[in-house]
């Protein structure tokens, strides 16, 4: 069974950019990051979909 995608690698890609990563990943590939730089690229998409959906809460509440 293939494992559903969350994340597309372009996002993926501009998080570990973000957070100072991606040499990393140029070089060794996904699994050459550390567990704590995975764990942070997670909190970060979590952080950047929550800021998402609160945005269009508040443009649905402002109509």
């Amino acid at each position: 069974m293939a494992r559903q995608r969350i994340m597309s690698d372009r996002l993926k890609e501009e998080i570990a950019k973000e957070l100072g990563f991606y040499d990393v990943v140029e070089r060794e590939g996904w699994g050459g990051i550390r567990s704590r730089d995975a764990g942070n690229m997670v909190k970060y998409a979590v952080e950047m979909a929550q800021k998402q959906l609160a945005g269009q809460s508040m443009q649905k509440t402002q109509k």
